[in-house]
């Protein structure tokens, strides 16, 4: 499935998804930006849109929430390792109190990842975070040695969902 996102002034963003009211456009705001999300099988409708392919998509989004974006640089080489990582651990945030959606998406341009997480509210990311299986699912990236795929430093986004008016 194809996935697209971009950046905007929220009343910019709101005329797009006015203007394509079949296509669930999700609005986030991360800090001063607004972005606009949304998946599919059909081009992208964002004029300056990032373009991705979704390959693990565990739960439904939802127009409420709070949501956490991991952008990763992966090496062309590392990209089957990565992949298999989180095709491998598919399934495993569902039984999470407070988790929502999990998109990873695999850049069509580039070499950055995007794995965005949607949890009902930031309280229940940070229950999360502070959890044992938080620890468990992210041991190998406390140790000093990078993972084989990394190709440069990664950077999280996060971001309130902006409901519908």
């Amino acid at each position: 499935m194809k996935a697209h996102i971009t950046n905007g002034t929220y009343n910019f963003l709101v005329k797009i998804q006015s203007d394509h009211p079949d296509i669930p456009i999700y609005l986030m705001q991360a800090g001063d930006s607004t972005l606009a999300y949304y998946e599919g099988k059909k081009s992208s409708v964002f004029e300056q849109a990032r373009d991705y392919e979704s390959f693990v998509a565990d739960g439904e989004l939802q127009q409420s929430g709070f949501v956490v974006m991991n952008n990763i640089p992966v090496t062309y080489e590392g990209k089957p390792i990565f992949e298999d990582q989180f095709k491998r651990r598919a399934g495993s945030m569902n039984d999470i109190p407070g988790f929502q959606a999990l998109r990873v998406l695999r850049p069509l341009q580039g070499n950055k990842y995007v794995v965005m997480v949607q949890w009902n509210s930031r309280e229940s990311y940070q229950n999360w975070k502070d959890s044992d299986a938080f620890a468990a699912a992210h041991s190998s990236s406390k140790s000093k040695k990078r993972p084989p795929y990394h190709a440069g430093p990664s950077y999280t986004t996060e971001a309130n969902m902006i409901e519908p008016t």
